[in-house]
Parts: structure tokens; sequence; C-alpha cells
């Protein structure tokens, strides 16, 4: 697994990329400067901008950050402990929800090996299998998405830049936002 990275921006000018905890502490020094410009640090991973508590010093500004998410299938002692062990498997992170299905659909669960419980996992491993390179391919472009909105939602080209994201147009789209500052262009593409 690789860490979560950020990137913050002052104005349309890349300001610092990397771990958390490096961009928060180069947008807590850049922000201290006289007449500071607004500073947005995003996700990359989702594009989204994110909000930060920068007071103090840089050793409790670091303490603040928030903590990574474990992914759900690796446990923890603050998971294992946290919640009370019932029914199922809660040491493979086995999360009992509601599922709601057709009734010819629970009686083909009903009859298959080990259960609904096992083919509905087989089931989804088998189709996060097929379709992982769509699904990664569609969660960048909705992080790319929400970066332009928040950063060139009022340049030039950025609804037709938008269109040829969503149509998948790569040349169409590097051709439309080649005008953008090259920072928030780069950072998009």
């Amino acid at each position: 697994k690789t860490r979560p990275h950020f990137t913050a921006f002052i104005g349309p000018t890349r300001l610092a990329a990397g771990p958390l905890a490096e961009v928060a502490i180069a947008v807590m020094q850049a922000s201290r400067r006289p007449a500071a410009p607004p500073i947005i640090i995003f996700s990359d991973a989702s594009g989204q901008p994110i909000d930060l508590d920068l007071r103090g010093t840089e050793r409790e500004i670091i303490a603040s950050l928030p903590q990574p998410v474990p992914p759900p299938d690796v446990e923890t002692e603050e998971t294992a402990s946290a919640e009370p062990r019932g029914r199922g498997r809660p040491k493979l992170g086995v999360v009992a929800r509601e599922v709601t299905l057709l009734p010819r659909h629970w009686e083909w669960l009903g009859t298959q090996p080990g259960g609904a419980s096992v083919a509905l996992r087989k089931l989804v491993e088998e189709a996060r299998r097929a379709n992982g390179d769509a699904d990664r391919a569609r969660a960048a472009r909705d992080a790319a998405y929400r970066f332009m909105s928040a950063m060139a939602g009022n340049l030039a080209g950025f609804e037709e830049a938008s269109r040829a994201l969503f149509a998948d147009d790569r040349r169409r789209f590097v051709g439309l936002v080649a005008g953008w500052p090259d920072d928030i262009r780069d950072h998009v593409v």
C-alpha cells in the first residue's frame, strides 16, 4: 500500500506535495507570512479539499493531523477491542449489514456451498478483480473533476474540458487545459 498523498496550492501555484505532515508544515509556514493568499490542501486520492487546524507548533500540528484509516481487511488492536465480539468472524473483519435481494436471489444463494455469506463474498471478490481497473479509472476521473471544479471552475474551457474528461477523450482534454496555469494543468492531467 502507498501512503496517502496531498497537494497544497497557494492561488494557482503548487506550494507542496507529499505526505500530509510535510504538506501541513509547508502550509503552516506559508500561511504565517504577511498577506498570504488563500491556501487549499487537496487529497490526491479523492480530489477533495481538506481543512486542517494549523495553530500551534510543528509538533502540535503533526500530532493533531487525522490518522489514516487502516484498510477494512486489516485489524488493529484498537479495532479488535473497540467492538464487542459477537457472531460471525470478527477476527477477519466481517461486518453484518442488511442486504435486500429478490426471492430468486435468496433461493440461489441458499443453494451455494457455504451459504449466502460465502457466496456473496466470493461474488464481491470476483467483481473487484474483474472491475479493478475500471474502478481505479473512475476514481481518478472523479478526483480530477473535484480538483478541477475547485481550482479551475472559472477558467476558460472548464466546461468543455469536463466533457472531454468524462468522455475519456484524453487528447482533447489535454488540449483544452493547455492554457491553464502550469501547476493546475499539470496536477489535473
